[in-house]
């Protein structure tokens, strides 16, 4: 598994994203949140990801696309945790939902954190 994030796997569509957080479901590793929904594969190519940091929380801007670089970083690194043990493809929205700047540790231990939560969830609903 290639370590970048290519173009076709970034969530860009707002039809899909609105779908997706209307639709979606949520799992939360404060202070992060993942909300996730199952594609079909027509018309997908793989699976996609949106990184959100709300305006209302990070008033500049400077300090939201940083935290996006620290939130893309630490997906980029882990996102073999889900990819290898999950079938299917999936829109994803990581969303920070912190109040403080966070560092890359803290970052990676919680995607980290959220991703195993993601994969006993939804290896659990496919049991059922």
């Amino acid at each position: 598994m290639a370590f970048s994030i290519p173009k076709n796997e970034k969530l860009k569509s707002k039809k899909q994203i609105e779908r997706l957080f209307v639709d979606g479901k949520s799992i939360s590793n404060y202070p992060l949140k993942l909300i996730y929904q199952k594609v079909d594969s027509l018309g997908e190519n793989d699976s996609k990801v949106a990184f959100i940091v709300p305006k209302k929380n990070f008033g500049g801007a400077v300090h939201r696309n940083r935290i996006k670089r620290l939130l893309r970083e630490g997906y980029r690194l882990n996102k073999h945790l889900i990819f290898n043990n999950i079938e299917g493809k999936f829109t994803f929205a990581i969303i920070y939902i912190g109040k403080d700047m966070p560092n890359y540790q803290m970052i990676k231990e919680n995607i980290q954190g959220l991703f195993n939560k993601f994969i006993k969830k939804t290896t659990h609903e496919k049991m059922e």
